[in-house]
């Protein structure tokens, strides 16, 4: 099975530059900037990846005369040990040259997702990625076809298989989960056309939906994006932001027969496939490739349920603090501290999270510094971009990460925590070889989100401000809400669609929509108006369509709690813990190489510490309210 590149999503990164030309074509807040708007400063070098496009094209062709070498292996791996080490190496080369040329091609797409000519370049190589899948997808079956014990021997006796120990154990771990050689040869030449829900969820999300006109700070009409939609839902004018929740949802609305479509093709797909390898659930199948119990995930949904109270709480809360009579899903997203405006350009954004990383040390502040100088980063949203924003490592270059920059303090947690992946990319691939060099989303979450603790924990130390203050404890609060509630509502809201699916239940929109509106007013709670519009929130939201991923942003965030809390107890040994785990990449699994680090995941306890210290933060924040 071909290691492919995988897309890491949500916050990020840059490098320091001079932001006012920028500044200018963005001045006019009536539109959304053209690309060739944007100072180049402002803009990732993707090609550090590939000069050009003759440049691509050559490592293409290559590719493809290459994949051919792998049938003089087929029939031939448990001859010898060189004979494994041979195959081996060469489906790392192949991976390695995937990576790069879909890398290539996908962030070029998503400078502009409505660009036809990376849009087929994309697709193009998709396509020869499928036929790389097919042309190694015999190893796995033959490699588990050996006799267990000469499959030790040889990786005993051969010394270039020795860092192919954890692959072997964890493949053997999967055995009965492998099919035969021609059935997984079969299930590889599905992977591109396994890829249509997604890609179609993306050209109806991302190119063809066109939003009206909302009404802006001033008063005169803007044409609504879904980056000027995060910050017009933050907005302290109530019309605003209720316009702006209107126009976007009721746009969703309109199109909410096909996204269900797109999202139940894409559950169908996924029950296929677990089904095939004969998983006990789609659910299972999605933990088991990093040996994550079930019971991991369903003790996070019960621990928040039983922790639901605090944010029902802060929920009431808020209504007392705006004043309001109700409170609306519109009105979720507004700071409790009224007139604070953190109004942060790039480069002072820049200043802030390296001051906030200091306790990771001299050494990761280095690497910080050299991807924040060196084209790693994509910074401002223009016309047609992917929205939110990512990092993506890519081996044999060095990482990318896109952002939508809109100088709010969001935005400079977005670059702490977006470098964290990055780093953690750049220290992975330096100190591991290939095969582990892909660590699991389940690690990637810790190492961004401990960014953003750590630069909030600095935020609160140096703000003496009392509404500045007021605003931080509020961005925890609304950090937590937003990480720990809200993707656990996400969590529970896949695991009950892949249960009705898996018991033959048709997806509709109709129950998307109450499964939608029932966790919103589940989690909530009774001071809530859960507005009809929010019924159709799932329709936006990407991460289904990977699924079962959002819960590790809730376990990464609790590991990151933990983690920056020993980092700033214990000093310097915490520090190089951590530092360690970002060099361990996959060469252990999750669970284990967090273990070491300093945290156990397959308790609930982490989790309970940071919603503990949600609760806590909660109440200083209804001290300093209460007081005049």
């Amino acid at each position: 099975m071909l290691k492919m590149p995988r897309l890491i999503p949500f916050l990020l990164s840059a490098f320091l530059f001079s932001n006012s030309a920028a500044d200018a074509a963005a001045a006019d807040n009536s539109r959304v900037p053209e690309r060739s708007e944007l100072p180049s400063e402002s803009k990732w070098r993707l090609e550090d990846i590939y000069i050009s496009e003759t440049a691509w094209q050559k490592d293409f062709d290559n590719l493809k005369q290459t994949l051919p070498k792998m049938t003089s292996y087929k029939g031939k791996l448990a001859d010898s040990s060189q004979s494994l080490l041979a195959c081996l190496k060469l489906r790392d080369e192949i991976g390695i040259m995937s990576g790069k040329l879909y890398a290539f091609a996908r962030m070029h797409r998503d400078e502009n997702t409505a660009d036809a000519k990376y849009q087929a370049l994309t697709g193009k190589t998709e396509a020869l990625l499928a036929e790389a899948g097919a042309a190694t997808s015999f190893i796995e079956p033959e490699i588990l076809a050996m006799p267990d014990e000469l499959l030790i021997k040889y990786r005993d006796n051969e010394s270039g298989l020795k860092e192919y120990s954890f692959y072997f154990e964890d493949l053997l771990r999967q055995k009965k989960h492998v099919l035969s050689p021609a059935e997984e040869e079969l299930l590889s030449r599905t992977s591109e056309m396994s890829q249509t829900p997604e890609n179609v969820f993306n050209m109806l999300a991302h190119a063809d939906i066109t939003f009206p006109d909302t009404l802006g700070e001033n008063g005169k009409p803007v044409q609504l994006s879904e980056g000027r939609y995060s910050n017009l839902i933050r907005s302290e004018n109530r019309e605003v932001r209720k316009a702006a929740f209107t126009n976007l949802f009721s746009t969703y609305d309109k199109y909410r027969n096909t996204f269900a479509a797109t999202l139940s093709g894409n559950v169908k797909k996924n029950v296929f496939y677990s089904r095939v390898r004969k998983y006990n659930s789609t659910l299972e199948s999605a933990l088991e490739g990093d040996n994550v119990p079930t019971e991991v995930y369903d003790n996070l949904i019960n621990t928040v349920h039983d922790n639901l109270e605090p944010l029902h709480r802060y929920v009431s809360l808020k209504k007392k603090v705006l004043k309001l009579d109700e409170i609306h899903m519109y009105d979720l997203y507004t700071p409790l501290a009224q007139d604070v405006k953190f109004d942060i350009p790039y480069s002072k954004g820049l200043e802030l999270v390296r001051a906030g990383v200091a306790p990771l040390g001299s050494e990761y502040g280095e690497i910080l510094d050299k991807g924040l100088t060196s084209g790693w980063t994509d910074v401002y949203e223009n016309k047609g971009k992917q929205t939110g924003a990512y990092s993506w490592g890519v081996y044999g270059a060095h990482p990318f990460v896109l952002l939508n920059y809109h100088d709010r303090y969001d935005d400079v947690s977005t670059v702490a925590h977006e470098m964290g992946h990055a780093i953690h990319s750049y220290y992975s691939q330096k100190n591991q070889p290939y095969i582990t060099s892909g660590y699991t989303t389940f690690c990637a979450e810790v190492a961004s989100t401990t960014n953003e603790v750590l630069l909030l924990d600095h935020m609160l130390k140096t703000t003496q401000d009392k509404q500045k203050r007021l605003f931080l404890i509020n961005q925890y609060l609304e950090l937590v809400r937003a990480t720990v509630y809200r993707q656990t509502m996400f969590a529970e809201f896949e695991k009950l669609l892949y249960q009705k699916a898996e018991d033959g239940e048709t997806i509709t929109a109709d129950l998307l929509d109450t499964m939608w509106r029932d966790l919103n007013t589940k989690y909530y709670g009774p001071a809530m108006v859960v507005d009809d519009e929010i019924a159709v929130e799932w329709a936006r939201i990407p991460h289904f369509y990977w699924h079962f991923y959002v819960y590790q942003y809730v376990t990464g965030y609790s590991a990151a709690t933990t983690l920056a809390e020993k980092m700033l107890t214990e000093g310097e040994p915490a520090q190089k813990r951590y530092i360690e785990f970002l060099k361990s990449g996959g060469s252990d699994y999750s669970l284990n190489i967090l273990k070491e680090a300093g945290v156990d995941m397959s308790s609930p306890k982490p989790v309970e510490i940071t919603l503990n210290k949600f609760s806590a933060m909660l109440d200083e924040l209804e001290k300093m309210i209460s007081k005049p």
